[in-house]
């Protein structure tokens, strides 16, 4: 109960703050202070005259070293505080930096407002802080799919799961995600470099994100305009996905705004031909980014308040 208030308040907090960019500055953010120690690791383990096996072997042990000593600092902290309701807001605000609220709407937002204006080129680089695929390539349309993509799938990583693992775990639960998340991001890839290296991250990440995948597609299609569509096109179009967990609340954000997502897309002049999720609707527009984001603030509302109520009530 206590742990579910605390992620009320690390909700609440970031809603309304964000990680102001003077504080950021100043100190950086955890998710950084986590990077440096995964790519020193990195460099330090992940040796290309090395075998494949040994590398698997390597990477499982640096991330297992990773999320243990994250976890390990979370549960010391976590120990360390009184067991008053003092320690709810203390444990809300140690865990607001990991709830990426705030900045995933403003991210989002910034690809919308400059494509409802027509401006094309910004639109572009704005959304190219956020996905990995090539801007250049985007039309409108690929633009407005991207940052909505961007936005189920992030929704789910950035919030939803690190607030799950937080309400189960406390801040050794919400730090061990993050910690995951981050190793996925930076070795979890298909490439020469880390396809052995970052495989045991990869696999990991797939466990930690199951659940919250699931429940931030359900989320989504509770708070639809049009519910049925969105139940249906997640139910059909989830397990198409190249992610056994990203396709969930995509594909029930597709279903929501009635438009399709995924299908091909270009990555450093490469084509990927991913399957489209609902194929046959109309691809999406400026218009449909705000949609998609009014639908997100609906979700993290009725979470917010659903914790709140295991919480407090």
């Amino acid at each position: 109960m206590g742990f579910a208030g605390a992620m009320v308040v690390a909700m609440t907090v970031d809603a309304l703050l964000g990680w102001p960019n003077a504080l950021f500055a100043r100190i950086g953010h955890p998710v950084t202070w986590l990077g440096r120690l995964i790519n020193i690791l990195d460099i330090s383990f992940n040796r290309a005259i090395d075998p494949p096996g040994v590398r698997r072997i390597a990477g499982a042990a640096v991330a297992l070293f990773v999320i243990g000593v994250s976890a390990g600092i979370g549960w010391a902290v976590q120990a360390a505080l009184a067991f008053e309701w003092s320690r709810i807001v203390l444990l809300g605000i140690l865990a607001w930096p990991l709830v990426a609220l705030r900045s995933l709407y403003d991210h989002v937002a910034a690809v919308a407002n400059p494509l409802q204006s027509g401006d094309i080129a910004a639109a572009r680089a704005a959304v190219a802080h956020i996905v990995g695929r090539d801007p250049a390539a985007l039309d409108e349309a690929g633009i407005a799919r991207a940052a909505i993509e961007s936005l189920a799938e992030n929704a789910s990583d950035g919030i939803v799961a690190p607030v799950f693992w937080g309400v189960l775990f406390g801040l050794p639960g919400i730090v061990g995600y993050k910690a995951i998340n981050t190793l996925d991001s930076m070795i979890g890839h298909r490439t020469a470099r880390h396809e052995s290296f970052g495989w045991a991250a990869a696999r990991i990440d797939d466990l930690a994100n199951f659940v919250p995948a699931r429940l931030t597609g359900f989320l989504f299609v509770v708070l639809a305009t049009r519910p049925s569509n969105a139940l249906s096109c997640m139910a059909r179009d989830a397990r198409r996905h190249r992610s056994i967990n990203a396709g969930w609340p995509e594909a029930a954000m597709a279903g929501a705004l009635g438009v399709r997502l995924s299908g091909p897309r270009t990555y450093r002049g490469d084509t990927a031909n991913e399957p489209w999720l609902n194929e046959g609707a109309r691809d999406p527009f400026a218009a449909d980014i705000r949609q998609g984001l009014k639908l997100y603030v609906r979700a993290m509302v009725l979470l917010t308040g659903a914790l709140a109520i295991l919480a407090f009530a």
